[in-house]
């Protein structure tokens, strides 16, 4: 039995879209999109200039993973940064990633290994020029090479939302919160998963996530004791000079 080919409008749909989910959310990430702020479909539109469509299905799925609200009668809303929330979605990251990084260490293949390496080592010579725009860039191709070695697409879908929430908290930290402290203990943690996966050590891949997580607890406790408001939220900067 054949299977018919996809149908090239139907891929360059799909192409689309994909980008368009891309775009829109690494403008949420890097806070071009301010927290809080409300937009239009057509804003989102110009900003990523892609049509209607693929920016409409992009919107679908961004609320899926509730980085954008649907506010009726006020259009839609970026998701504002609220850290209540997202101190208790990081101890359900931290058991996630727990379970994907036992995993990606038990099943990676030798060519997911190899990459592994080879990322580890750029990473390491790299480092010191690394700002945070390139660091997150990065960040997604590991992220998305350990999904891969997880082989469980489950995983991939259900912590891709979650990682975009704390890339946009360690953007937030390293450009505004503490610009001058570097990125050397957040390289670190990255580099311990990696050569713990690499090496199919299960415990060290376990030992790597909760170092991981508790680095980005930190971020918080800092950001709790003296962040200006309007950077989780810009509404709240607008109400403050009225």
């Amino acid at each position: 039995m054949t299977t018919a080919p996809l149908d090239p409008r139907r891929r360059t749909r799909e192409n689309l879209s994909s980008r368009a989910y891309d775009i829109l959310e690494a403008m949420i990430v890097t806070c071009a999109l301010q927290p809080g702020r409300f937009l239009s479909i057509q804003d989102l539109q110009t900003m990523a200039g892609l049509g209607r469509t693929p920016i409409h299905q992009a919107v679908s799925r961004l609320a899926a993973d509730t980085l954008i609200l649907v506010r009726p009668r006020h259009g839609l809303q970026v998701a504002p940064i609220d850290l209540t929330r997202e101190r208790t979605l990081l101890q359900l990251r931290r058991d996630m990633e727990r379970f994907v990084l036992r995993l990606a260490a038990e099943r990676a293949g030798a060519v997911h290994r190899s990459q592994l390496r080879q990322i580890s080592a750029s990473l390491r010579v790299e480092a010191p020029g690394l700002d945070i725009a390139a660091f997150n860039q990065l960040d997604r191709r590991v992220d998305n090479l350990i999904a891969a070695a997880a082989a469980e697409p489950f995983l991939e879908h259900t912590l891709r939302p979650l990682h975009t929430i704390f890339r946009r908290i360690g953007w937030v930290y390293h450009s505004w919160i503490r610009p001058d402290d570097g990125l050397g203990q957040t390289v670190a943690c990255h580099l311990d998963v990696l050569d713990a996966v690499a090496d199919g050590d299960t415990v060290a891949a376990t030992v790597a996530a909760d170092r991981l997580t508790t680095f980005v607890q930190s971020m918080f406790d800092v950001m709790e004791c003296g962040i200006d408001p309007a950077l989780l939220d810009c509404n709240l900067g607008v109400m403050a000079a009225e």
